[in-house]
């Protein structure tokens, strides 16, 4: 069973900027580069939901409450997938988790507050 290893969350002030990190310490490339990527968040007492994804094409897609602010990447080489936030806001605030199907990461936290 592959591992996926999340880091970059944190505190941050409205505006601020995190830079998210997963790496697929422990899934061969072979497996890693065919598939499409995803950034996911739950917030307190909402379900799940989809923030980005990226194909193995570099092709993206994105929430809507997103769309501008964020930026999903990917870097095959070292199996691993980013997510770049700007202009966060307090309703961004949320446990961010990356998937790499059919495998999840542990979440990282970010909160968005003055």
């Amino acid at each position: 069973q592959a591992r996926l290893v999340e880091s970059g969350g944190g505190l941050v002030q409205p505006g601020g900027s995190l830079r998210l990190s997963c790496a697929a310490t422990t899934m061969i490339l072979s497996t890693f580069s065919p598939k499409s990527l995803g950034w996911y968040r739950q917030a307190p007492g909402k379900e799940r939901e989809l923030v980005a994804q990226i194909d193995p094409y570099g092709t993206t897609n994105y929430a809507d409450s997103v769309k501008g602010r964020f930026t999903i990447s990917r870097e095959n080489g070292r199996k691993r997938v980013f997510l770049k936030m700007n202009s966060l806001k307090p309703e961004d605030t949320a446990v961010y988790y990356c998937n790499i199907p059919p495998e999840w990461g542990q979440g990282t936290q970010v909160t968005v507050s003055s």
